[in-house]
């Protein structure tokens, strides 16, 4: 059994999931098991997944379902029931993960709390540029790597620090909400099961938010972590985002919340219990 399980989700996005697997091949920490949550992409997909398969200590566990349209909560589901670690790091296949990645979320977790962390989010032309070499010798996570190609200078960019310090006096200051993330965040398997995992009624937009309000209704805490466990965003079009969904999302978060609701029925159970 490995330390810990990396959940990562993706569709149809080989170039940008490739950039993500070298990302992972090249942390500090390697007694990781990977799962790729895939929601229906096409072959090219799994031959991706297949040629980094002697990249990693463990086995890469590729979770694949039929393309029926945007299915994250159920892969998801599928995915944390595939896992075999007692503890879940989720990320996506969009975000390249620094090499401490990994190893920062162990050193943070803690019983009863979920982690917190959040992504510098890259314009179309340093996405772009990124490379494999960029990923193995780490100069796309540097200031001025991103500047030279492409990235105008912001704030945010003290996102990036290496400086343990600063990194945790920033996640104490930081205003930002200590929301369970689906692109950087992590927790106990156990609290997930006690939630009944993802919601399947929930579409595109905020179906992370809404099971860490559930883990808080059942008494689980959040910690942030957003200037120290750092990963990258790769930019693209979020086509399967509608108002209609937003809107469900909505009610059922709302309800949630009036209802202090912490597992919900259309989850996880029946994976755990091997019907699908």
């Amino acid at each position: 059994m490995s330390t810990i399980s990396v959940i990562i989700t993706t569709y149809n996005s080989e170039t940008w999931l490739e950039k993500v697997l070298w990302g992972y091949a090249v942390q500090s920490f390697t007694d990781f098991e990977l799962i790729i949550a895939d929601d229906g992409s096409t072959s090219k997909t799994k031959e991706l997944i297949d040629s980094f398969k002697s990249e990693f200590k463990h086995p890469i566990v590729h979770v694949w379902q039929e393309d029926n349209g945007f299915q994250k909560t159920k892969i998801l589901n599928k995915a944390i029931a595939k896992a075999s670690s007692p503890y879940i790091l989720f990320s996506d296949g969009d975000c390249i993960p620094r090499y401490d990645f990994v190893s920062t979320h162990l050193k943070y977790k803690k019983k009863g709390y979920f982690l917190s962390g959040g992504y510098f989010k890259l314009n179309d032309v340093v996405s772009n540029s990124i490379d494999i070499s960029n990923i193995k010798n780490q100069s796309c996570f540097q200031i001025n790597w991103l500047l030279d190609n492409g990235l105008k200078f912001n704030f945010k960019l003290s996102k990036l620090t290496q400086n343990s310090l600063f990194a945790q006096f920033m996640n104490w200051i930081t205003p930002t909400k200590k929301t369970f993330n689906g692109h950087n965040t992590s927790c106990f398997k156990a609290d997930l099961i006690a939630v009944n995992g993802f919601n399947e009624e929930m579409r595109y937009g905020g179906l992370d938010r809404e099971i860490g309000e559930r883990l808080f209704n059942n008494k689980i805490k959040s910690k942030q972590i957003r200037y120290s466990a750092i990963c990258l965003h790769l930019n693209h079009d979020r086509s399967y985002a509608t108002k209609d969904n937003w809107l469900n999302n909505n009610y059922i978060r709302k309800f949630n919340k009036q209802n202090n609701v912490t597992a919900i029925k259309n989850g996880l159970s029946k994976y755990l219990n091997n019907e699908d």
